[in-house]
């Protein structure tokens, strides 16, 4: 305890400490803030589609080949209702902005839950690199504009019936007709729109200005392995590659450091809620 208790005033000094706090937020991070892909949410909320298909958890059955799209939006609409919808802000979420609201911060996330939005992150300083799931694509794509997805969601979540929405409900593309798609980076069809371009650049120039003689801190929240380009492997080499850096990395099963930055990465497997208590504790 007296080790953990070392580490975390050291993480919290070099926060505060901080000119500019760069947040990598992976699934671990919406994982500890209560939206789990598995479990008893899952079992809650999916029974019918357990029973009927063998589902064992939400971010597998993404990946189940579902015969017609009457079932493949049956499972997307509630999936999507679940982690999008009906959430709401998370207490994990509120308390990062706490940390680092006051700072010169910058999110770089994975996460396509929307949830730095809902709990109030100022919109141009948020890169989502991966989409959202509040969003619908032509899955041609013919077009590269992105439309809300509430207004089906809504709807298909009531009128699902034996793991089936109606197919008069299937979600078609305004100018093509084909299929919509969710705004989801799965293939070379993902749709970087003029905000995904925008974001994309507001983060670019937040790294220039960071690039200066100034502390910074990456503080990489649940980033496991999935898709390590793009949080994981760059924290790693700026902090490398800069002097006047440090990598606070919180991570249940990856939090290790590569021995190139030992000296300059804090480390914690603990969970991130009893981390954050105490780091609120000193504000």
């Amino acid at each position: 305890m007296k080790h953990f208790t070392k580490r975390l005033d050291k993480a919290y000094d070099t926060i505060n400490d901080g000119d500019y706090i760069l947040v990598g937020a992976g699934a671990g991070f919406s994982a500890a803030a209560g939206i789990e892909y598995s479990g008893k949410r899952f079992e809650d909320n999916f029974k019918d589609f357990i029973e009927k298909y063998g589902l064992t958890d939400m971010y597998s059955s993404g990946f189940y080949p579902f015969k017609t799209s009457e079932e493949k939006w049956a499972y997307w609409s509630r999936h999507v209702y679940m982690n999008r919808y009906s959430v709401g802000k998370t207490r994990l979420y509120e308390q990062l902005l706490e940390l680092v609201g006051d700072k010169e911060y910058f999110v770089l996330t994975t996460n396509v839950e929307h949830q730095f939005w809902i709990n109030g992150f100022e919109d141009n300083r948020i890169f989502a690199t991966q989409g959202d799931y509040g969003l619908f694509q032509c899955s041609e794509p013919c077009h590269e504009k992105l439309y809300s997805n509430k207004d089906f969601v809504f709807k298909a979540v009531r009128n699902i019936n034996d793991c089936r929405i109606p197919t008069d409900l299937i979600p078609k593309c305004p100018v093509c007709g084909k299929e919509m798609a969710l705004n989801l980076r799965v293939d070379n069809t993902f749709v970087e729109d003029e905000k995904w371009m925008e974001m994309y650049n507001n983060y670019s120039k937040y790294l220039e200005h960071a690039d200066e003689d100034r502390n910074i801190v990456f503080l990489e929240l649940g980033v496991g392995f999935n898709t390590p380009s793009i949080i994981r492997y760059p924290f790693e080499q700026m902090t490398y590659e800069n002097p006047n850096t440090t990598l606070i990395r919180l991570n249940r099963s990856s939090s290790q450091a590569i021995s190139q930055n030992k000296d300059k990465t804090i480390c914690f497997d603990e969970k991130i809620s009893e981390i954050f208590a105490y780091w609120l504790s000193r504000i």
